[in-house]
């Protein structure tokens, strides 16, 4: 099946026609870049992306065709903005008898907590008992369940992350399940999945029962950075659809990057064509990488297709080691901590990187375990809300001096931009020790 690819072709023709352009951008289409014929603005024919109705409707139109949804939703700005779009949509249109509670699993990407600032909302987190790392946070369904019905109201949603930086991945199923009996939605930010539509069984988070669901396009599919989507169920009442471009359009920008929503409008095509099958070819490559690595003694983690997590302080180096090492011979990895190293694998990686990827690991000899410290359970403590905390006056001091302090912006190391504490939190000892373990030298705390 091809599919038409209406922004391309209209920024194509665009350029070839050499305009005079006495119109935005001020580059005028020249420059060292190369690309910036391509780069235009909202002129006659082009659409809107906020008011679309031509040639990026027909896109996300075929956006929705392919992923399954109810609707699909373009963003230029990363899934930062779709999930402050996601979130205000729940809370704006939200059912009668739901309250403005948000349950949220804490390894949320710290745009969420700026998005609740905005909109004034205090989530209801949801932590893990025995958690080792700050990206990950399993939700259990019966947990969940049992959180649900101790409240006196259903609330707007719940938030969970699947796959997390990590590769870790929720039982969306399970907890979408969960959600239609507790009569609450189900908000996902699956960044790091856009593709998982497009395995053999498909199971994307809206194949799985999402109600609501982020994809940053860019991690995993042929786009630009800043490319994402916003998808909703076909399940949703009418309300949600008729909110979702104001949603959009109150935290987005209003000169959205065109070079970005072209490559959109043209991974519809690739996604149409061969995408599958060359999905599915390295996944089958990255899968017979992992079982040659465990055999070789590294203890490889149980992560999305898509993604190589290995617990290099088993094999006696620390990630950062590790990926350092890795730097050296001529590989980026795309996070590490003391603990862990992930590689991010796409269709687009040739064979060859698999292969130097291992011929370099090989090189690094097995030492004695050198596991980090066992991170004590953070308990989070609230004292005011995230939006008093994020507009009051504000002084940066070192972690140690941060103790009893309340935070004012969300700790994060970046990536994998997770809040260690979130704003109008109490910072307690075991705050200060995972800060620590993250390497943060400064945390934003209220004056």
């Amino acid at each position: 099946m091809t599919v038409e690819t209406p922004i391309c072709d209209f920024v194509r023709a665009y350029a070839a026609a050499r305009p005079h352009r006495l119109h935005m951008p001020g580059h005028k289409g020249t420059g060292d870049l190369g690309c910036e014929s391509w780069d235009v603005t909202e002129v006659k024919g082009a659409d809107s992306l906020y008011e679309a109705e031509g040639i990026i409707a027909q896109s996300e139109r075929n956006a929705a065709a392919l992923f399954g949804s109810g609707r699909t939703l373009y963003s230029t700005e990363g899934s930062s903005q779709c999930i402050r779009a996601m979130l205000a949509l729940a809370l704006t249109c939200r059912g009668s008898g739901r309250s403005s509670t948000v349950v949220a699993a804490r390894n949320v990407h710290r745009s969420f907590v700026y998005a609740c600032g905005l909109l004034d909302a205090q989530p209801l987190w949801l932590t893990e008992e025995d958690g080792r790392s700050l990206c990950s946070c399993r939700v259990s369904p019966a947990a969940l369940e049992e959180t649900l019905r101790g409240l006196p109201q259903p609330p707007a949603a719940v938030y969970v992350t699947s796959p997390d930086y990590l590769g870790v991945q929720q039982d969306i199923a399970a907890l979408a399940a969960v959600c239609r009996r507790c009569d609450t939605l189900l908000l996902v930010d699956n960044a790091h999945g856009a593709y998982l539509h497009f395995l053999e069984p498909p199971c994307h988070p809206m194949d799985l029962g999402a109600d609501l669901c982020c994809d940053s396009a860019h991690k995993t599919l042929p786009v630009l950075t800043g490319g994402a989507y916003l998808h909703l169920s076909a399940s949703l009442p009418r309300r949600f659809f008729d909110q979702a471009k104001p949603a959009m359009s109150m935290f987005g920008s209003t000169s959205p990057s065109y070079l970005t929503l072209t490559s959109l409008d043209l991974c519809n095509r690739t996604l149409s064509g061969d995408y599958r099958s060359r999905l599915k070819e390295t996944i089958g490559r990255l899968d017979a990488l992992r079982s040659r690595l465990a055999g070789e003694g590294w203890a490889v983690g149980d992560s999305d297709p898509l993604k190589l997590t290995l617990r290099c302080s088993e094999r006696g180096w620390s990630g950062v080691e590790a990926a350092e090492r890795l730097r050296r011979e001529g590989i980026e990895c795309e996070f590490a901590d003391k603990d862990d190293l992930v590689c991010m694998f796409t269709p687009s990686n040739p064979p060859e990187d698999a292969e130097r990827l291992e011929e370099a690991l090989s090189d690094l000899s097995i030492r004695p375990a050198c596991p980090g410290p066992a991170l004590p359970r953070l308990r989070p403590e609230s004292v005011c809300s995230i939006r008093e905390a994020l507009l009051a006056p504000q002084e940066t001091v070192p972690p140690e001096q941060s103790l009893g302090r309340v935070c004012g912006a969300p700790t994060v190391s970046c990536p994998p931009a997770i809040p260690i504490a979130v704003s109008g939190e109490r910072i307690t000892a075991e705050t200060v020790e995972w800060m620590r373990y993250y390497g943060l030298r400064e945390v934003r705390v209220l004056a």
